[in-house]
């Protein structure tokens, strides 16, 4: 068995109010007052209050931009160039204060002895996890891997594949950290994909340490893990390369999809554990909008609150993909009494459509 010793975040310095990030894509949309008006109400029902970006425009006058053009039509449109250019510059450097934030009081980075990183919004060779090494001066043999493009689910995946490593190894620690600048990609069509994703994604990272059961600090101990794919939500969640950037679709299926599968599912990873649904004391649900919680909350037929600080998490810091689950596990992990026995179970929703689920005590 392994356990998460500790969790670290990060948010970029640039903080956006929901309603100036409105504005903002009511511009880029070059809407009609009707169209504005729609926006605004799915906007004031995302139970989204701010969102953090590397990017400073989306609360800007148009003189002080500095990713998108000075340009009422905004050509030349960021190039896929441009937005990689900006991951490069900025995702390592949030990585590293996630990774510090992560390790502070617990472990020097010198017991770090392998390295995960994970991200859907960026790519390149030599990427993430060696500009983490370089910055940190980590050892050059360090054990590292990447997970991408997984989406949502990606750090409970990262979680899992820790897992393995720390049971294979006594003194291995772990570091796991999931980075993702979803604000980078979006984009100027006013498509209910381009919408969904202007609506609710934001920048965010999130480390955790994960280490062998055998090591003496207290931490989330890893139960069990269980997977499904739902082929009929194959379209309904993605991620799509184009020339201006990366694609995301998140079709207003997607919560009706939960809704209907989610309770079976939960079943089956809690059976797997040997739970059982009325064992669970903390719900660690991925916030990946007001909908999705709602379908599960009425899937699972949960008491009110339940879902308190999945709720939280959306209305700080939006959908960070990957980040988010972490940072909903860290609300949980800071306010748990250490050795109460409690059971968390906690699921995350990508691509696939993919339900990735993991079971801890407390």
């Amino acid at each position: 068995m392994s356990k998460i010793i500790s969790i670290g975040t990060a948010v970029p310095s640039h903080k956006h109010k929901q309603d100036d990030i409105l504005h903002f894509m009511q511009h880029v949309y070059a809407m009609n007052d009707a169209g504005k008006r729609k926006l605004k109400f799915l906007y004031h029902q995302s139970n989204i209050e701010v969102r953090h970006s590397v990017i400073p425009d989306y609360s800007r006058n148009i003189s002080e931009w500095k990713f998108y053009p000075h340009s009422e039509n905004l050509e030349p449109f960021p190039s896929l160039e441009h937005r990689m250019a900006w991951y490069h510059k900025y995702a390592a450097p949030l990585s590293v204060d996630a990774i510090r934030d992560c390790i502070a009081n617990k472990i020097s980075q010198k017991e770090i002895t392998h390295l995960i990183t994970v991200s859907c919004t960026g790519l390149s060779a030599p990427g993430l996890d060696l500009q983490v090494v370089e910055l940190m001066d980590l050892p050059k043999n360090i054990f590292r891997t990447s997970i991408n493009f997984m989406g949502c689910y990606a750090a409970i995946h990262a979680l899992k594949l820790a897992d393995v490593i720390c049971r294979a190894e006594a003194t291995a620690k772990v570091m796991i950290v999931a980075t993702e600048l979803c604000t980078l990609h979006f984009q100027r069509e006013p498509t209910i994909d381009n919408i969904a994703s202007s609506l609710l994604f934001a920048d965010g990272s999130a480390a955790a340490v994960v280490a062998s059961d055998s090591c003496l600090s207290e931490g989330v101990k890893l139960k069990n893990f269980y997977s499904e794919i739902l082929p009929q939500g194959k379209k309904d969640m993605a991620w799509e390369l184009s020339s201006t950037g990366f694609l995301m679709t998140l079709s207003g299926y997607v919560p009706n999809l939960l809704e209907e599968d989610f309770e079976l599912l939960t079943g089956r990873a809690l059976q797997k554990a040997n739970l059982n649904k009325n064992d669970i004391d903390y719900w660690c649900i991925h916030p990946g909008g007001k909908r999705i919680l709602q379908a599960i909350h009425k899937s699972l037929q949960l008491v009110n609150g339940a879902l308190d600080d999945s709720y939280d998490v959306l209305k700080r810091y939006g959908n960070m993909s990957s980040a988010t689950i972490l940072f909903v596990l860290k609300k949980i992990f800071d306010k748990a009494e250490w050795g109460e026995n409690k059971f968390i179970f906690g699921s995350a929703f990508g691509p696939g459509l993919t339900m990735e689920t993991f079971a801890a005590t407390l």
